[in-house]
Order: C-alpha cells, then sequence, then structure tokens
C-alpha cells in the first residue's frame, strides 16, 4: 500500500467505501471485505450518514451503524481514519421523487444534530474527516464554515472536506473560511473517471470533476480530490453493462479502446488501469473504492503498484482530450 498526506494524516491512497455495507451486502461480508482492506494496509474508510436510505426498508443508518459494529468487535478505531459525510440526510418521509426530498443542510444546528447521530452510530467520539456531503445555497456558507471551525476545536471532528461542488462554491468555501480565519477543506470528493461525460451533463445534487475544479485542486496543494464512482458501476469491465448515458459517446469509445491497449501492454485489468492513471495524475486522485467480493478487492488493491509508462500515460491523456459531441473545448491530459 501507498500513503498520501492530508491534513496532519497518512491516508492509504485507496479509500474503501462502505455505502453499501450493511444494506446491500451483509454484515458477514462486509465485516470480511473491511478485514481484508485493513489487512493489506488500508486505513482510509468512508461512510455517510445517508447511504443507502433510497433502497425499500433502509433507513441511511446502516453502513454507519456497521461500521460501528466493527470497530467495537475488532477493536481497531484508533488505526483507521475514518471519513463520513452529512447534509445529505432526507427529512421526513423520502418520496418517489428524490429530487423532491427535504435533506437536512447544513445550517449550524442541523449540523451538529447531524454529527451526534453519526457518533453514536458509529460508536466513536470524533470523524477524522467529516464532510458537508452536497451544496446547501440557503445556508450563509459562513455559518456552515463557523459550526465546522467549532466541532474541529472540539476535538468531535479531525478534519474538514466538501464534495459534490462547483468551482465556484469550492472558491467561495476558501473565501468564506479565510474571512473567518479558520482553516478551509483539506479534501475534496467529487465524481470523476477516466472517462468525461457530456457537457451540460446534470447528475442532481452530485458533481463531477470538470476542468474548473480540477484547476482549482491544482492550485491548492493542500487540497486532496477523491473521486468516487470512479468504475462507472463496473461499466468499464462488464460487457453486458452499458455505459452510462453521459459517457457514452464516440470520444468515449476511443477512450476505452485506449484503456485497452495500455491493459494489454501492462498486464493489468482495465479498471487497474483507471486506478492508476487516476493515481499518478495531475492532481493525483485517490480513488474510493465500491467492492462486493474478495476478488473486487484484490483486483483494487493490487492496482496501487500498476505503474504507467510516460508514453502509456501519454496514449491516455490524448484519448481523452479528444473534443467531446456538444463541445467546442477539450480538457488537456490531467
Amino acid at each position: 500500500m501507498r500513503y498520501h498526506r492530508i491534513g496532519d494524516r497518512d491516508v492509504s491512497v485507496l479509500c474503501l467505501g462502505a455505502m453499501p455495507f450493511g444494506a446491500r451486502i451483509d454484515e458477514e461480508t462486509s465485516f470480511a471485505l473491511l478485514d481484508r482492506f485493513v489487512e493489506r494496509g488500508g486505513n482510509f474508510i468512508d461512510t455517510a450518514d445517508n447511504y443507502c436510505f433510497w433502497i425499500d426498508g433502509c433507513t441511511g443508518d446502516e453502513s454507519e451503524t456497521l461500521l460501528g459494529r466493527w470497530f467495537a468487535r475488532r477493536g481497531n478505531r484508533d488505526e483507521v481514519v475514518l471519513a463520513s459525510k452529512l447534509g445529505g440526510r432526507p427529512v421526513g418521509p423520502v418520496g418517489p421523487d428524490r429530487a423532491a426530498d427535504i435533506l437536512e443542510g447544513l445550517s449550524a444546528p442541523a449540523v451538529r444534530d447531524a454529527l451526534k447521530g453519526s457518533l453514536e452510530r458509529l460508536g466513536t467520539d470524533r470523524v477524522d474527516l467529516l464532510y458537508r456531503h452536497v451544496d446547501d445555497p440557503d445556508t450563509p456558507l459562513e455559518e456552515t464554515v463557523r459550526v465546522f471551525g467549532e466541532l474541529i476545536a472540539s476535538g468531535a471532528v479531525g478534519m474538514a472536506g466538501v464534495s459534490n461542488l462547483t468551482a465556484a462554491r469550492l472558491r467561495a468555501t476558501e473565501e468564506a473560511a479565510a474571512a473567518l480565519g479558520l482553516g478551509d477543506a483539506v479534501a475534496l470528493q467529487q465524481r470523476h473517471t477516466y472517462l468525461r461525460p457530456l457537457p451540460g451533463t446534470d447528475f442532481g445534487v452530485q458533481r463531477y470533476a470538470d476542468d474548473a475544479v480540477l484547476a482549482e485542486v491544482r492550485r491548492r496543494p493542500e487540497l486532496t480530490l477523491l473521486a468516487y464512482t470512479a468504475l462507472l458501476d463496473g461499466a468499464y469491465s462488464n460487457p453486458a453493462k452499458p455505459l452510462p448515458a453521459p459517457y457514452d459517446h464516440p470520444a468515449s469509445h476511443r477512450q476505452l479502446a485506449a484503456l485497452r491497449e495500455v491493459a494489454a501492454e501492462t498486464g493489468a485489468t482495465v479498471n487497474q488501469v483507471v486506478y492508476a492513471w487516476l493515481l499518478g495524475g495531475d492532481p493525483a486522485v485517490l480513488p474510493v473504492i465500491g467492492v462486493s467480493t474478495p476478488g473486487q478487492m484484490d483486483e483494487a488493491l493490487e492496482a496501487v503498484d500498476v505503474e504507467l509508462a510516460p508514453e502509456q500515460r501519454a496514449v491516455l491523456d490524448a484519448a481523452r482530450a479528444e473534443t467531446l459531441p456538444g463541445s467546442a473545448e477539450t480538457l488537456p491530459g490531467e
């Protein structure tokens, strides 16, 4: 395993996403995957206070609650850099139209209440990295930044992170923190992968790392970018699974050909090449891995050892820089 510095902590370059644990993945399997991750040097685990609330019968408690049981059973809480998120949990009944869900938001009372619930479910007195899960334009940024500063000062939160922001809102959070004399976020979690979605794609509350966001991350060396949905839910490796519509365009198919070419040269899988491309780019991006089987876990862990030669990265970057339909711009290779 390799490690990366975020704030004052050294984290494994692979972050294990615990979204399905306790909901779509049973406790025995979840524990086995968590054990395998830490045995192989992983120490960075990611969850949220709302994961899988959209599945019938789930409340959003499941992932954090399962991790709390795992920490209690293994007695290893201090060995893990634990990240969670708040702000995106629905308040009140969840309807069929998720766009109409009313979220807890990022007001000071909401943040304090949400963290209290997370700490109880996780069975811990602190979260090492706490993200603002989604943007909340109805709450002044200063209010949110200030309450995060209070929680960090209290020891209940180690570091602040943000997620699903546009470049403009990312810059605004930096300015709000500076105006208050507080430290800004040290981590940004965003949808990001090798393939590029069509310009103007609307992912709802999710945001992808477009060229403007990447420019902000390059400008701020203290800010680490983490990528979720890095493998497009299996679409890179499963020939029976179509690409998600925003990524299914002629340029993507040429980029997939470049990925397969490099994978054949390295002896790695296409998924591993995607991870290696993220980890070795500019900026370096830490993948949040989603796994449900030991085989998937091993494939991700072994990707850390995949080294792309400069000419292989050049092939991938050149393919990714191709102009997309509906856009006159190209994105330089990262």
